[in-house]
């Protein structure tokens, strides 16, 4: 590929940022290694030492972590930002109404655009989710958060996605907070199994305006809960 054009200057930096870039538009998703550093070296025709410091330099932002024996993996689609810094900081409540409108066109334009292959995904997340409502916090909240994922990711747009999973980490301590798992109605998840239910149905039959209200409507449930 000749470096995809990249000048030599700051060779290792360009490098990184192309491969931010590539991970950004979902070639490399979250969870997924990434490329040997012989395979990069030939995409890139540049030597190990170049990818190793391009690799160093999306570890400091926060992007992909080695797994011991396995590779780099990736474990976010955006380096971190003054704005994951101020979600850090900030109130459950206060991240969660924020992500509602986020969440809200992300279904609207899943819904628009849905695929076979995203009836599918939705399906079978949502399952999951609702399997993990037994299973204790911390299976129940990677459940919750991998649906959430699956549906910003079915917008098609990668904006929309890099905006996400800077919310991810919080979205994960309120699916733990509210995760009391008991039985019937009055149960903060429990509550909510029809709800996402609702929101999934939405997207797969292709309504886009009763997908962005049952998000807002789920997401104001939670806000609630959480004040």
């Amino acid at each position: 590929m000749s470096g995809h054009g990249l000048v030599r200057a700051s060779l290792p930096l360009r490098i990184a940022d192309d491969l931010a870039s590539r991970i950004a538009l979902g070639e490399w998703p979250v969870g997924t290694r990434l490329p040997t550093e012989k395979t990069l070296s030939e995409l890139y025709t540049v030597g190990r030492s170049t990818i190793r410091e391009a690799i160093r330099t999306l570890a400091a932002r926060g992007q992909v972590a080695p797994r011991q024996g396995a590779g780099i993996y990736v474990i976010s689609t955006a380096a971190q930002s003054d704005v994951q810094r101020l979600l850090s900081r900030a109130e459950l409540a206060d991240v969660f109404e924020a992500r509602v409108a986020l969440e809200a066109e992300a279904a609207r334009l899943a819904a628009l655009r849905v695929t076979p292959a995203t009836v599918d995904a939705l399906r079978a997340a949502e399952q999951d989710r609702a399997e993990a409502h037994a299973l204790g916090p911390k299976a129940f909240a990677e459940a919750d958060v991998d649906l959430h994922r699956s549906i910003v990711a079915a917008s098609g747009n990668p904006v929309i996605l890099t905006l996400f999973e800077q919310f991810a980490p919080a979205l994960g301590d309120a699916a733990r907070e509210l995760a009391t798992f008991e039985t019937g109605e009055d149960s903060p998840i429990g509550a909510d199994i029809d709800e996402h239910a609702d929101l999934v149905d939405a997207i797969c039959r292709g309504d886009a305006e009763a997908a962005a209200a049952a998000s807002r409507r789920l997401g104001d449930h939670i806000v609630r809960a959480l004040r």
